[in-house]
């Protein structure tokens, strides 16, 4: 029972850590998207 449980967490874990990495690149494409709208703002506004 015991050896059940332990492998539950550890798959749990991985399952969440997989998810945060998604998470933080979905977060760096979104950041990097703004960026370039700002960017391209810029260069219309010349």
């Amino acid at each position: 029972m015991t050896r059940l449980i332990a492998l539950l967490l550890l798959v749990a874990a991985g399952t969440a850590t997989l998810s945060a990495c998604n998470t933080v690149s979905g977060a760096g494409q979104d950041i990097s998207k703004g960026g370039q709208a700002i960017s391209n703002t810029a260069e219309q506004a010349k």
